[in-house]
């Protein structure tokens, strides 16, 4: 079997295409995506605050915000990012794709989407930053999930072919070879990734992470951000 990296949305659509036996999908995708199945209890996610999605804005304060860049990197944020404004705020901004220049983004937006390494290590001068699953937290009291593994349920995937709960486990032993290797190229304080690594990020799917996935499911929807809902199988 071969390995190869992609952003989370290019996995989903090389899994539509069947062009990957498994891929790590933003978990919006399996309410998009025909006859797909979902790999259990690994993920990527946040309890609390996640540290790499975040909004940024000028402003005061959310409530102002009228157009929004998102970077749709991972269609899981930008959707959540739709959800929490919407339902949460009662608010319908302008929602404009883009790529992820946080300079460029908030020329022509009150407030942008960053994702991944953009996310954490841009100048936070001047700015207000909210941690998405930070918001999304404080709204529901619940932890957020953000990718899933997930492989095609026709048949053509042996689902027990990767051992995901042993790799996921071998991953957690190497997170300070991580740190070692992304120190430099990040140039962040090397506690900052630390605490993102250990505390940030967590890679095991529990009760309150699935009680907080099916709640984005239900209001995504409900603002008709996915075509149908269907039930979060493990």
């Amino acid at each position: 079997m071969e390995y190869f990296d992609a952003v989370p949305a290019r996995c989903s659509s090389l899994l539509a295409a069947r062009g990957a036996e498994f891929a790590l999908v933003p978990v919006i995708e399996y309410q998009r995506l025909d006859d797909v199945r979902l790999v259990p209890n690994v993920c990527v996610a946040a309890r609390e605050a996640v540290r790499s999605v975040v909004l940024v804005t000028k402003l005061d304060d959310l409530n102002s915000v009228r157009t929004v860049a998102l970077d749709e990197s991972s269609r899981t944020s930008a959707a959540l990012v739709k959800v929490i404004f919407q339902e949460f705020l009662g608010l319908k901004p302008e929602w404009i794709s883009s790529s992820p220049n946080l300079g460029h983004m908030l020329e022509q937006n009150d407030a942008a989407l960053l994702i991944g390494d953009p996310a954490m290590t841009f100048d936070r001068t001047g700015l207000n930053v909210f941690d998405v699953a930070g918001l999304w937290r404080n709204y529901t009291g619940l932890g957020f999930v953000f990718a899933m593994w997930m492989f095609r349920a026709d048949g053509s995937t042996d689902p027990g072919a990767v051992n995901f709960a042993a790799a996921c486990d071998e991953g957690l032993m190497k997170r300070e070879e991580i740190i070692d290797i992304y120190q430099p190229l990040l140039g962040l304080p090397r506690a900052g990734l630390h605490a993102y690594l250990y505390d940030n990020i967590t890679f095991s799917l529990d009760k309150e992470l699935r009680a907080g996935l099916n709640l984005y499911y239900q209001l995504a929807h409900k603002h008709g951000l996915i075509p149908a809902l269907k039930p979060l199988i493990l």
